[in-house]
């Protein structure tokens, strides 16, 4: 085993602290990733603190990986020594059940292995997170990381990046659509990006009418403040598409009113449960949809788009000794928009 420096939560109400784990030896198939970066996930602090249930104590967060391949096994092939990389959500799955065969690994029907709080596949080892300075992981999940995109800023991609790419490429946006994006978090201001590389007029729709400036200077056609809601009859039926990246409970149902016939929203974030009327998706023959992440090959993809279209996530990076004052701004939404750890700082 590897010995590897960590930081881990040993409780729901403790704060991360130093913390050694052990990493396996590379197998046959296995890449041995030396970590520079590691993007700071909100999905982070509400499994630190066991706000979704059956958290893994010692807990190491962190599914936002950059770096580069120290070692490999005996039989890979899709890597080499010093290739930068990246590792994203999870770290293996089944690889035999349709949603695996079909490159849609994040809904493995037997269960993925997440990259941290979760289980291998035998259902016994616990896995750690970027929040260390190594990880041993399968050939197979990683993905290349192409040249141009500063690394730092890459990180949040591996997570709220194709969170948000995967909806907008399967509902099949495409230019002069007129779409909006709920929210301008760390999900939404990709979400923005990649829409106006789609080529869609992209309209943010937020609580918080300081956000317009940033909203405009990210490539936002149009804002809308959403505290009057007579904003919701004005515009009425203006959305083809609407991706709701707003994780706090909020009216589904006054959004849902924004969309055009046949219509779709699509969820990506996590609030607690929120009251829906079938009226809006029966009068306009519209659809409410959820989205995950994206597999591999969506996620090599999505890296590549993001790569041609100069498109990076907005960062603050951090040395990981900061990383519980992140969190209490994180949940002030003190942050534009990303909290990256810069992993030196723990070696």
């Amino acid at each position: 085993m590897i010995k590897t420096s960590a930081y881990a939560t040993p409780s729901p109400t403790s704060p991360l602290a130093p913390f050694t784990i052990d990493r396996r030896e590379p197998g046959k198939h296995d890449v041995l990733i030396d970590i520079l970066y590691c993007g700071v996930c909100h999905s982070d602090i509400h499994q630190a603190r066991d706000e979704w249930g059956g958290a893994i104590y010692p807990m190491v967060p962190g599914h936002e990986i950059i770096g580069t391949i120290l070692r490999i096994g005996s039989e890979v092939s899709r890597w080499h020594i010093g290739d930068t990389v990246g590792v994203g959500c999870f770290v293996d799955s089944c690889r035999q059940c349709e949603s695996c065969e079909a490159g849609e690994e994040q809904y493995c029907l037997h269960g993925a292995s997440f990259t941290y709080n979760s289980r291998e596949q035998d259902g016994k080892t616990p896995t750690y997170g970027g929040y260390s300075t190594q990880i041993t992981v399968d050939e197979s999940y990683v993905v290349r990381i192409p040249a141009g995109i500063p690394l730092e800023r890459a990180a949040p991609l591996l997570c709220a990046g194709i969170t948000t790419y995967s909806p907008l490429r399967h509902f099949g946006v495409n230019r002069h659509d007129k779409i909006a994006i709920v929210g301008l978090g760390g999900l939404g201001h990709m979400a923005v990006k990649l829409g106006k590389a789609l080529g869609a007029e992209v309209t943010v729709l937020s609580h918080s009418p300081n956000k317009r400036d940033d909203a405009i200077r990210l490539g936002a056609d149009n804002f809308i403040v959403t505290r009057d809601l007579e904003v919701f009859t004005q515009h009425a039926g203006r959305f083809s598409f609407i991706l709701d990246t707003v994780s706090a409970q909020h009216d589904y149902n006054a959004y849902l009113s924004l969309l055009s016939r046949g219509g779709t929203m699509v969820l990506v974030g996590l609030p607690e449960p929120t009251p829906l009327s079938a009226w809006p998706l029966v009068m306009g023959g519209r659809r409410l949809a959820g989205s995950l992440i994206g597999g591999i090959r969506e996620t090599q993809e999505m890296l590549d788009f993001c790569a041609e279209h100069g498109i990076a996530a907005d960062v603050e990076v951090i040395p990981i000794q900061k990383i519980n004052d992140a969190y209490d701004r994180a949940l002030k939404n003190d942050v534009h928009y990303r909290f990256v750890i810069d992993v030196a700082s723990l070696k």
